[in-house]
């Protein structure tokens, strides 16, 4: 326990994550208690907050527990996701590619856990090359552009891309900097959320996310790349991206890409006519629903960091495979 909070920033982190929590439900109580807030409401918020009281302990456990608990919690989300994204396009009823999909979100986080950043790197074109051939021997040429690109994507966002989240853990201080980012994306989603509420005015992109405003996406900007610089400097402050510039990059970058990646996901609801990917978390929709941002916010950050600082340097290589 002394090793996975050694490192003040995960203690804030996991201190502040718990007095927001209290808080809100102190708020709640209150608002319920008083009558300010409709029944209906009501029950939303509980649900909502309940939904928080299981998904914190599932999303800051792993990464408290250890390496191979975290590389392993990401392996589990990467098939859930692809589970809810396979069922809302149709993309189940392809078993063939749906398996090669599965199969490569378990090779490319086996690779993780290896430490074989090679191999891990590798895995993209190899596992997309193996998804343009493999329908190729059941003679369907109809269909085949639709169901091979819908394959693919699945396993970009899924597989290879939220698999640099758990490569992550082979960091020797990976535990602040995977907090921080589970914990800036719910913030991102929130100072989106409140500020364009404040704020109002003009619509971001009505056709694709009616309830969000420019004036949301601004301000989840500079709220959230004002934390996350901020907590970077207490990480980074003596490496090459201790920089201001940098930490602020970084920053805009976790704010930027948390956001595109739920413009993504609205994109594809909007497309194939669903509200929500799934209803397994009361308040919030799917388990995609909820994550959808970290698919571009965990490469993003993971090739900016490897860039300045390098991840997983100085730790052995090849843990499981015996290459080094």
């Amino acid at each position: 326990m002394s090793v996975a909070f050694a490192h003040p920033v995960t203690v804030w982190i996991v201190s502040a994550t718990v007095a927001v929590v209290a808080a809100a439900a102190a708020a709640i109580f209150w608002l319920s208690a008083t009558g300010r807030v409709r029944p209906d409401l009501r029950k939303e918020l509980w649900l909502r907050l309940g939904s928080w009281c299981v998904l914190l302990p599932l999303m800051l456990g792993p990464v408290l527990a250890g390496r191979e608990w975290t590389i392993g919690a990401v392996t589990i989300l990467g098939l859930l996701c692809y589970r809810e994204y396979a069922r809302a396009t149709g993309l189940f009823r392809e078993r063939l590619l749906s398996a090669v999909v599965v199969l490569g979100i378990v090779a490319v986080n086996f690779a993780a856990l290896d430490h074989w950043y090679g191999f891990f790197v590798a895995l993209f074109p190899l596992t997309v090359c193996v998804l343009a051939v493999a329908s190729i021997p059941l003679d369907r040429p109809q269909g085949y552009v639709q169901r091979v690109g819908l394959a693919v994507f699945g396993y970009v966002l899924f597989g290879a891309g939220l698999a640099h989240l758990g490569y992550m853990a082979n960091d020797a201080n990976y535990r602040p900097l995977v907090l921080l980012l589970l914990t800036a994306v719910a913030l991102n989603d929130v100072a989106a959320f409140t500020c364009g509420k404040l704020i109002g005015g003009r619509k971001l992109l009505p056709a694709t996310s009616p309830n969000k405003t420019l004036s949301g996406a601004l301000g989840a900007v500079v709220v959230t790349a004002s934390v996350v610089a901020l907590l970077g400097a207490a990480m980074f402050g003596n490496t090459p991206m201790g920089a201001l510039h940098w930490l602020v990059l970084f920053g805009v970058l976790v704010s930027v890409a948390g956001q595109s990646g739920d413009l993504m996901l609205s994109s594809i609801k909007r497309d194939i006519g669903i509200k929500d990917m799934g209803v397994v978390l009361p308040g919030h929709g799917g388990i995609l629903d909820r994550f959808n941002s970290l698919l571009l916010v965990a490469p993003a950050v993971f090739h900016l960091v490897h860039y300045f600082v390098g991840v997983g340097a100085g730790q052995p290589v090849r843990v499981i495979t015996g290459g080094g």
